[in-house]
């Protein structure tokens, strides 16, 4: 069986290159009309620069697994900004895109946690939809609208879990199909466990990104060697492995907390599992170090027995 590995975002290992620069709205409304759209361009280009520059540092590194920032774009979604950022960028987006393409990387998206279909708030659910059109948007522009993902979790109970999860699956139908068929979801940390999120992702046909930190601090009911098979099933449909989030505690009283490395000891039960299924999968390196943790877990791993290092950021294990 085969892992590859990719991080999140940021490689740290490069000077200067994070490409979630900012422009707040405070800031921009100090602005006047024609300072603001030149703010706009500037803080965007040099994102989507710094977006290049990471994907080539992948490449030389042989990172095939790459989460883009969902910060790309500043104001992108903001009511009174929303504005047009594929047009001036047509180029760069495209160059992006045929450089994923090329060379046959594995992208995602990941809004953040405001990014949910459980809110009884109608305008929250709103907001979720434009926040996913935001990132299908950049896909787009890119040129990989069918090969990227946009990974969100369940979202919240609000004191009663069952109704919750009703108004999701009521919530999600205000999503485009479109945007929906690149959706995966991923169990959470203390809300819904990996069990829960399952069986949403098999009622919608979605598939499901295993969190392995969550789960351990969010235990389903049934044992993970009866889930697995079930998380992986819901990939069969497609031509990509599964992916999992791979990250561990910072300490034992900060359980749910990143810790900057990636502990061996900690995961090796799963990996086990997964050793056992002989299931391919790509590990999505959660941890504060990033890039350098990845390639920190790749170099531990490889000095297990069975354990063989095929590339800068893949084991193959028998």
């Amino acid at each position: 069986m085969k892992i590859r590995f990719g991080y999140v975002s940021h490689a740290i290992s490069l000077w200067d290159a994070s490409p979630a620069k900012a422009l707040t709205f405070t800031r921009y409304q100090q602005l006047s009309a024609s300072e603001r759209k030149e703010k706009l361009l500037e803080v965007t280009g040099l994102n989507l620069k710094h977006t290049l520059r990471m994907l080539y540092y992948n490449l030389a590194h042989e990172i095939e697994l790459y989460r883009f920032s969902s910060s790309i774009v500043p104001l992108a979604t903001h009511p009174e900004v929303r504005w047009d950022f594929t047009t001036p960028f047509l180029k760069e987006w495209r160059e992006i895109g045929d450089l994923v393409k090329r060379n046959h990387l594995r992208v995602s998206f990941h809004p953040n946690q405001f990014t949910l279909f459980t809110s009884p708030k109608k305008t929250i659910t709103e907001n979720a939809v434009i926040d996913m059109t935001y990132h299908y948007q950049m896909f787009e522009a890119m040129g990989i609208a069918d090969k990227g993902l946009i990974n969100i979790h369940i979202g919240g109970a609000y004191g009663d879990k069952a109704a919750a999860l009703s108004r999701f699956y009521e919530n999600l139908t205000t999503l485009p199909s479109h945007i929906k068929k690149v959706m995966t979801l991923e169990n959470d940390d203390k809300t819904y466990t990996a069990e829960e999120t399952l069986k949403v992702c098999e009622k919608e046909e979605i598939r499901l990104v295993f969190d392995y930190h969550h789960h351990m601090a969010n235990l389903s009911e049934a044992p993970l060697e009866e889930l697995l098979p079930r998380i992986f099933g819901t990939w069969s449909k497609g031509e990509v492995v599964p992916k999992v989030h791979i990250s561990s505690p910072k300490n034992e009283k900060e359980f749910r907390s990143h810790a900057d490395l990636v502990d061996p000891d900690f995961i090796m039960p799963f990996v086990n599992l997964l050793r056992e299924l002989g299931q391919d999968v790509d590990f999505m390196i959660e941890a504060k170090a990033k890039d350098q943790a990845a390639l920190k877990l790749v170099e531990d791993l490889s000095k297990l027995r069975g354990f063989k290092r095929i590339s800068g950021a893949s084991i193959e294990i028998k």
